[in-house]
């Protein structure tokens, strides 16, 4: 491993390395290239054409600045998404789960492929692959298709055990998945249970089997009751954002990248309501949305520049442009049939949520075909996505009987209201897609709160609780 940099920020003392990881696993395996073998087993992958063979993978490593010496068991972050890069603390308690995780380990902060400093995907960049691609004769879109179906959970999962054998010595390590790194945690479990001494997930347990169709089934009854809770709280509210919709449809403004604020973009703010205090901050969005006089409703009133530029900031994903392109096909496991565009085709037969329905209806954490065609940074994906939302063979990233015999404890944060992963079914309140799953994983233990919203893991109490059941039950007596 490659040490770039040293430093302390306040309260912690940090270090960034880096190493070479394959683009392309296939027919690789994390230890024998930890020990010098670089030939693929089984059919040989075609190479992406306008590619290259290796990606950087980027990774912080921090601790108290009074244990830098000490010899302490390591515990990886595997960071929410899909398409998020790891945190850039600002000090233990910016992110609250850091202050009580460095009190006991040395903690892993890898950017996954793709993100933050790891060969960072943008839309540049996929734009740059294709024409490499065209210029080496190959087929650009299918090239783009195959480099993005290389950003997965299958590729994630063997960086990381890449690096915990090249980088740490072989050292099993704790792992901490919040969102999407708990799909990556039941994916390490599936792979490479021996890298793992113990796991704690937070609002991320994926239905095993998984299907995106099934998700955004039960995605949207519970984005409109999400959304009525939101005008319940705001009663006022109601008729403003009816007034802000035809408001956009009648004036057709602009964002500030020249992209059009629709309808459905304002939909999209409701992505943020599995978050608290996601209510007020859209109450305060949507209080600046008029311009004209003290911004009461009347006929014909303006859309106001301030709305605009927070729609904008609440909406564009420069920062994190897989976020959405990934966002279905974390779903796909193996030999499936076409994703399709799930949550559109949801979307479609549901006609609370049509742009001409009142109240008009938020949606949650979907992404649409319209994004491709109107949002710059995703537009040069668009090709590649039109493919890949047909494709029906994706690599394998969950083993249903090595989860059931798994042996290593897993301890998981069940958030009852959680908007983004469904906790639990609309009809029979006791049968949650995570409970599901997780009764049929070995080793398992949920904890089932109400108290938080998706992002409970930010603040100082979910950690700390979930890392004392593990201690009180012995499930973390061969570390400490």
């Amino acid at each position: 491993m490659t040490l770039i940099t040293s430093y302390h920020v306040p309260g912690l003392y940090v270090e960034d390395h880096s190493i070479d990881v394959p683009l392309d696993w296939r027919g690789l395996e994390p230890m024998l290239l930890a020990v010098g073998s670089t030939m693929r087993r089984g059919a040989m992958p075609a190479p992406i054409a306008g590619a290259p063979e290796s990606i950087k993978l980027f990774y912080r490593v921090i601790c108290a600045p009074d244990r830098i010496n000490d010899d302490l068991p390591l515990l990886l972050f595997l960071q929410g998404g899909p398409g998020g890069e790891s945190p850039r603390p600002l000090s233990p308690t910016s992110d609250g789960w850091i202050e009580e995780a460095v009190k006991h380990f040395r903690v892993v902060l890898p950017d996954q492929r793709g993100t933050g400093r790891s060969s960072c995907v943008d839309g540049r960049t996929i734009a740059a692959l294709g024409e490499r691609a065209e210029a080496e004769g190959s087929d650009a879109t299918r090239s783009q298709a195959d480099f993005l179906k290389r950003h997965l959970a299958s590729s994630i999962v063997r960086d990381f055990e890449y690096l915990r054998l090249v980088g740490f010595g072989g050292k099993p390590w704790v792992t901490l998945g919040q969102s999407y790194g708990g799909f990556l945690t039941l994916s390490y479990l599936s792979l490479f249970p021996e890298g793992v001494a113990a796991s704690f997930t937070c609002g991320g347990i994926p239905h095993v089997p998984a299907s995106a169709s099934e998700v955004y089934a039960h995605t949207f009854p519970r984005m409109a009751a999400k959304t009525q809770q939101y005008y319940d709280r705001y009663p006022a509210d109601v008729e403003r954002v009816a007034a802000l919709a035809d408001a956009l449809e009648a004036q057709k403004p602009v964002l500030s990248d020249g992209s059009p604020m629709t309808v459905e973009r304002l939909q999209l703010m409701g992505s943020d309501f599995g978050m608290k205090p996601s209510f007020e901050r859209m109450h305060w969005i949507i209080d600046h949305a008029f311009v004209d006089g003290d911004g009461t409703l009347t006929c014909g009133t303006s859309v106001s520049d301030s709305f605009l530029m927070r729609a904008f900031e609440r909406t564009n994903t420069r920062t994190n442009p897989l976020y959405w392109t990934l966002q279905e096909f974390i779903y796909a496991d193996g030999d499936t049939m076409p994703i399709g565009w799930a949550a559109a085709e949801e979307k479609a037969h549901r006609a609370e949520f049509d742009t001409l329905a009142r109240p008009l209806m938020f949606t949650g954490e979907a992404m649409f075909p319209w994004m491709f065609e109107q949002m710059p940074e995703l537009m040069p994906f668009k090709p590649a996505m039109d493919l890949l939302m047909e494709d029906t063979s994706w690599d394998k990233i969950y083993d249903p009987q090595r989860l059931a015999c798994n042996e290593v404890p897993l301890q998981a944060a069940v958030y009852f209201d959680d908007m983004y992963v469904d906790s639990f079914d609309d009809m029979y309140v006791d049968s949650g897609l995570q409970l599901d799953t997780l009764s049929r994983v070995g080793n398992s233990h949920a904890w089932v709160t109400n108290e938080f919203e998706h992002d409970g893991l930010h603040g100082s109490v979910v950690f700390k609780h979930l890392f004392n059941e593990a201690l009180n039950r012995g499930d973390l007596r061969q570390i400490f």
